[in-house]
């Protein structure tokens, strides 16, 4: 018997990695030719493994209470490849779920399919390419190097040209490429990148981008290097008004300015999935808000509409960064002169004044404070709220739940209800926040929340919300909830 069972599992196994093997082409080609991406259950697949395949198809459970098996998805990945499709979004696990699960009657999978797609079957792409220039090549900006690269095939439409940095010594060029391959938090690149020293370029899966130096932005000519009416994503954080910003609008070539930090002034802080449609065409600088801010937004806008926030009170407990010292030294803001990697220190956040930038229903409803602790990536809030009427901790966790799921912000908010997650567990997560489940606390209209968000690829991922906004190419997420 142990032996009918030892192969049975392992039968089960190999029909699972030979139905992720086959379904990986196609989701390369899906994206390359049709600038399509595939996802289960709101888990992306563009570029997975068959493991990762694998996983995504297990998570369905966890949410519906059935297995959904590969072997039931790839015919519906199959036909889809054969259709003639413009650019969107689509959850093969939630069009395969409802297909074998909640149709009354099952039709055969190419009327399905032309029933559900049919607002993108032979329906012509009528976006247009967009270059982008970074800005600075630090944490933020290698991430952001990594997400257009990953997207790089003939339907891409963001374009990385070129990145701009200060500098210019000898071996400068290989050493930001260097930083590009390998990454002590988010690990090696998934590619293939080489210097061209000459040209003074870095390429990087099939894209060329060009490598300028430059102290100032209204310094460069964009143009000299093939570059028109590119977005250019200021990630340095040196210029943060419209003033200083507007100087990237005076170089040569470019034709919006967008800031991955928090904006002053009258600059839009734009939390996507939540304010995004405050873009306009006219707009040329934009901001992406700052990590906090796209962590808890989303979650707390949720929250507000669904049982109402009287107040609250936002901690952070967030990894130590760029701005922090190694070891004691002199700094000139209180107590983060102290080392990073030893300490925690409490500091301020301007994260939740910023929400009601984002979202003006909570404007002087919140208060906020953040510990830098010693980690490198992955932090924490911790969201204690007054809500206006009583809710149980159960009901509370499933309305998250549901809401990462089958709603509009379910690429911002994920839900995990594992009892064993840590922050490392996090790392490389795409959601601007993950609501942990299990420390969820409520009594009567209190509750207590604890939300997680990779403050580094999860923003970087919400930057990239933006971009595409900015440059209009937004594409129907189908189904769309």
């Amino acid at each position: 018997m142990n032996q009918q069972l030892e192969q049975e599992l392992l039968n089960s196994w190999q029909e699972r990695q030979e139905y992720a093997e086959m379904m990986q082409p196609l989701l390369g080609k899906l994206y390359r030719d049709k600038a399509i991406e595939i996802s289960v259950f709101g888990r992306p697949l563009l570029g997975a493994s068959a493991i990762d395949i694998i996983k995504a198809h297990r998570t369905v459970r966890l949410h519906k209470g059935n297995k959904l098996r590969l072997r039931e998805s790839w015919p519906l990945l199959e036909e889809m490849s054969k259709l003639s499709l413009s650019p969107a979004e689509i959850d093969l696990g939630k069009l395969a779920y409802t297909y074998h699960y909640e149709l009354e009657s099952q039709p055969d999978v190419k009327t399905f399919l032309q029933e559900q797609l049919a607002d993108i079957v032979d329906k012509d792409d009528q976006h247009k390419p967009q270059d982008i220039v970074l800005y600075g090549f630090g944490r933020i900006g290698r991430l952001l190097a990594r997400l257009l690269i990953e997207r790089q095939g003939k339907s891409n439409k963001l374009r990385l040209k070129a990145i701009v940095v200060r500098g210019g010594k000898e071996g400068d060029l290989e050493k930001r490429a260097s930083l590009l391959r390998r990454d002590s938090v988010h690990g090696p690149f998934n590619g293939s990148i080489t210097v061209d020293e000459e040209r003074s370029a870095i390429k990087a899966n099939g894209a060329y981008i060009q490598v300028i130096y430059a102290d100032s932005p209204d310094q460069i000519d964009y143009t000299q290097y093939g570059i028109e009416d590119a977005i250019v994503i200021d990630n340095t954080g040196k210029w943060r008004d419209r003033d200083g910003l507007g100087l990237h609008l005076k170089a040569k070539g470019t034709k919006k300015a967008m800031l991955t930090a928090p904006g002053k002034g009258d600059i839009k802080n734009i939390v996507y999935g939540v304010n995004h449609e405050d873009i306009k065409p006219e707009d040329t600088i934009m901001s992406a808000a700052s990590c906090t801010t796209n962590a808890i937004t989303p979650v707390l806008k949720v929250l507000d509409e669904e049982f109402g926030i009287n107040d609250g009170h936002v901690e952070t407990v967030h990894s130590y960064t760029n701005d922090q010292n190694l070891i004691d030294n002199y700094h000139k803001a209180e107590r983060r002169g102290r080392s990073a990697p030893l300490n925690m220190v409490i500091t301020e956040t301007g994260a939740a004044k910023a929400v009601a930038k984002a979202y003006p229903k909570l404007e002087g409803k919140l208060t906020g404070n953040a510990i830098r602790v010693p980690t490198p990536n992955v932090s924490m809030a911790i969201l204690n709220l007054n809500l206006e009427k009583a809710v149980s901790k159960d009901d509370l966790n499933d309305f998250l739940r549901k809401t990462s799921l089958f709603s509009d912000l379910q690429h911002q908010i994920d839900f995990t209800s594992s009892t064993e997650i840590v922050s490392t567990d996090l790392v490389g997560s795409r959601a601007a926040s993950v609501v942990d489940s299990q420390a969820t606390i409520v009594s009567g209209n209190r509750a207590t929340l604890y939300v997680w968000y990779d403050n580094e690829f999860g923003y970087s991922c919400q930057v990239m919300r933006v971009v595409q906004e900015m440059a209009g190419l937004t594409y129907p997420m189908i189904p769309a909830k």
